[in-house]
């Protein structure tokens, strides 16, 4: 069993030992926005659901329960809770990791100089997107907080923590999710004490950093143990789960995955590779004791677009909508900094734009320039990534609900001159814990037999004219640029 805690939704995935899905459940949830540019989440509402799916999947499920050989648990990444120990409630509301009300803790934080000292510690950029500038905030904003934490009483955990903690009582979390902190020292694998002192945090609060296929223990809630015993033992952020799903494990191995979000990772093996040009350094695993690094470059915006265009804008109903299908959008562009611009720009005061709008624009055009500000913002991250490491990707693995749209795959492919290749299930995040599951069980030998059980099912290859393609990337950067000069 799998639990996929997403941005705008829970679900829970049973495979069979193939692989295949038996049974899926998912529940969406409320957003939360209490003023601009703040998001956050209900903790207790996403536990409850975690729950209540659990339940349903065992109910759907035609198996012995005692055939559940185990849970694994893969999350949104950065989003940040703090919880009474006494009480085991949450004492604010969870900080989505999209969220910028702490922007001007970072702001202050790059205005006295620290931006290189954080980043060669922890492989990350001062961006209100990690979780210390969050918890601070919290600590600055919620009465009795501080008080809290110093009587030792106030837990701090990424999604992953929270659900653990509630399901079993236990207070961890993995290296890949520690890595997304701004804590939690990348190279000592510690939790690092000159950062804890800028941020004013207590490492009391903090969790145990475990393996990403580390064995947790027992599911203690009566609803669920009533029924059947399992053991959560596999954790992995979702990224980087995906990075597994599609069995990235060689370096130069890379995946993007299509979520609320657009996220590109890149395995660089046991070398934490640092990047010149705004990439993040990051935690891809760690497995039986052994740590992998990885290079990410992180768009905010990209599933998170269509639900804008269909809810926000009522464009299309869907995404295999036919207002998708046209050649090009006639010159519009739509810069989607809906919540600020991640890699390689990260500027989080951007806000979105649209562009080339005349008398003549549709529906189908606005449509068509969404398709190719998700995959230009995608291109301008891999760029990048090839000018840091100089590798030249053959393939790209990608995943995710935004990759089951023809139109955007094929444009990411003409866009990065790459070819693209698409994998049997969506769920590729759920795979990937599940891989870690069955290794923990001894039903994978090895991580070599993983490989051998990745089996792509589609390939996009590049087919746009060049001059054209030339044209809309320079077209491009002028919306950006100005996009980012519009929003000083």
């Amino acid at each position: 069993m799998t639990i996929d805690q997403g941005t705008t939704s829970s679900r829970v995935i049973i495979f069979d030992e193939r692989g295949n899905i038996i049974c899926r459940v998912l529940k969406p949830f409320k957003q939360i926005y209490p003023f601009d540019g703040a998001i956050e989440h209900d903790p207790m509402v996403i536990y409850e659901d975690v729950v209540e799916l659990m339940l349903e999947a065992l109910k759907q499920v035609n198996i012995d329960y005692n055939d559940l050989i185990g849970v694994g648990i893969t999350n949104q990444r950065e989003t940040t809770v703090l919880w009474d120990k006494k009480t085991g409630l949450p004492i604010y509301n969870a900080i989505v990791w999209q969220s910028n009300q702490s922007k001007n803790i970072c702001e202050e934080l790059i205005n006295k100089g620290y931006k290189d000292f954080i980043n060669e510690k922890t492989g990350l950029l001062i961006n209100p997107y990690f979780s210390a500038s969050k918890i601070k905030w919290i600590l600055d904003n919620v009465k009795g907080a501080k008080e809290l934490m110093n009587e030792g009483r106030l837990m701090f955990g990424t999604i992953d923590s929270w659900l653990i903690y509630k399901l079993t009582g236990k207070h961890v979390t993995d290296y890949t999710n520690a890595s997304r902190t701004m804590l939690f020292n990348i190279h000592t694998l510690k939790w690092d004490e000159e950062l804890l002192d800028l941020f004013g945090i207590n490492n009391s609060i903090l969790p145990k950093v475990v393996d990403s296929n580390y064995n947790v223990g027992e599911i203690k809630d009566s609803r669920i143990s009533d029924i059947v015993k399992l053991n959560i033992c596999a954790i992995l952020g979702d990224q980087q789960a995906s990075l597994v799903g599609h069995a990235c494990f060689n370096p130069g191995k890379l995946k993007i995955t299509y979520g609320t979000g657009s996220f590109m990772l890149l395995n660089t093996g046991d070398i934490p590779f640092k990047s010149k040009n705004g990439l993040l350094t990051t935690i891809a695993y760690s497995i039986n004791g052994t740590v992998s690094y990885a290079l990410e470059g992180s768009v905010f915006v990209a599933g998170s677009a269509f639900q804008f265009i269909r809810d926000n804008l009522e464009i299309v109903k869907s995404l295999d909508d036919d207002e998708f299908n046209q050649e090009d959008s006639n010159g519009v562009i739509f810069v989607p900094a809906l919540t600020g611009l991640g890699a390689p720009y990260w500027n989080s005061n951007t806000k979105g734009a649209i562009y080339g709008l005349t008398r003549a624009t549709t529906k189908k055009d606005i449509a068509i320039a969404t398709i190719d500000g998700v995959a230009l913002m995608n291109n301008d991250v891999l760029q990048t990534m090839k000018d840091d490491t100089g590798i030249e990707f053959a393939t790209i693995s990608v995943d995710g609900g935004a990759s089951l749209n023809p139109y955007l795959m094929q444009r990411e492919s003409d866009y990065t001159g790459n070819k693209i290749t698409t994998i049997s299930t969506s769920e590729a995040t759920s795979l990937g814990v599940y891989y870690l599951v069955m290794l923990n069980n001894g039903l994978i030998k090895s991580i070599e037999e993983i490989n051998n059980l990745y089996k792509p099912i589609r390939c996009y290859s590049p087919s746009m004219n060049k001059n054209k393609i030339e044209k809309i990337k320079e077209n491009w950067k002028k919306a950006v640029n100005a996009t980012i000069e519009f929003s000083k």
